[in-house]
Parts: C-alpha cells; structure tokens; sequence
C-alpha cells in the first residue's frame, strides 16, 4: 500500500473521531454540567469511537495493523470499549442514581434509555464470547458478531436519540461510519454465510 494511501486512511480515521469529540467539546451545554456527568458523557463518546475502529481492526482496514498484530489490538480495544461503557454508566449512576435505575429496569421515561441498557449488555455479551473464542469457532464467530450488530445498532439509535453535547451533523457522521465498517467488515469475512 502506498505511502499517501496509507496517510489518508489514519487521517480520515482522525478526522472521524476528532470531529465529534471537539465539536462536544466545544458544546455550550457543558457549562452547566458537573465534571462527572461530562466524564460521563465523553466515554460514550469515546465508546462509540472505539466502535468504529474494532470493525477496522479485525478487517485489516488500517494499515500496518494487519493480520494478527490487528486481531490483538482488537481484543485489546474490545477490553477499552467495556470499560468505557462502564464509565459512561458509573458516571450517569453518581450524578443521578434514579434514572439509571429506571433506564435498567427499562422504566425510562427517555425512549433512548432503553437503546442504551440493550446496547451495554450486547457489548458485554459479545466480550464474554470473545473470553471463549477457542471453543467451536464458527458458532463462536456467529454469536460473537451477533451480539456486536445488536451493540451497534442500539448503540446508534442511543446516540442519534440523545439530545446533548454531541454535535448532530458529526454524531450522525461516526454513527454512519460505524454502521457501514460493521456491515463491510460482516460482509468481507462472511460472517453471515453458510458454508459446508
């Protein structure tokens, strides 16, 4: 792969995740936000990021970040994201117990609430796989990347339905983005397929 190539796809995965940090970070709402809630809130952002960059990871999408070296920044990417979910509902517990409570139980009266808790256990669920990934491999690579679109998918609808620091046009960029990596990454490897 050619040197200017190999630039364009690292600055454009930047550009992707740069974007939406800084534009939240610059958001006026923060103003008015204790400094655990806005923790809070960029590990979400920093969760949603890292969705972006384990499909690209496990693809061989980014250059010098193939094959097997790719595969074990992957597991450890995939450890990062869990933890970054973990934060972002730590954080939301400190500041206001109730709601996090009322979004598990999924008696929310925020609609993406519910998109939120289904997309943390997906994401656990999926790194709890990833602990057994030796074990029949194929039902392995189905179940684990299963569990990963349902992560995806909520992890969208969560985001796009939430009204805050994430500026729209950006959120709505990285949530296309991580969209399509997944659905490149399911189709170039075959997840989906049948084979005898």
């Amino acid at each position: 792969m050619r040197r200017g190539r190999k630039t364009l796809i690292w600055a454009g995965l930047a550009a992707a995740i740069a974007t939406p940090v800084a534009a939240a970070a610059m958001s006026p709402l923060l103003a008015w936000r204790d400094p655990i809630y806005i923790a809070a809130g960029f590990a979400g952002i920093v969760a949603m990021a890292l969705l972006l960059v384990q499909p690209l990871l496990i693809g061989g999408y980014l250059p010098g970040l193939l094959g097997l070296r790719g595969r074990r920044i992957h597991r450890v990417t995939g450890l990062v994201l869990v933890m970054a979910i973990a934060i972002h509902v730590a954080g939301l517990w400190l500041t206001s117990p109730p709601d996090v409570i009322d979004a598990l139980l999924f008696a929310s009266p925020t609609p993406f609430s519910d998109w939120g808790v289904i997309a943390m256990w997906a994401a656990f669920g999926a790194a709890v796989f990833a602990a057994f990934r030796r074990s029949r491999p194929r039902m392995w690579r189905l179940g684990h990347m299963s569990l990963v679109a349902v992560t995806v998918l909520c992890s969208v609808i969560h985001a796009i339905l939430i009204e805050g620091t994430m500026e729209t046009i950006s959120k709505v960029a990285l949530c296309t983005l991580v969209v399509l990596a997944t659905l490149k990454v399911g189709a170039d490897l075959r997840i989906w397929g049948v084979r005898r």
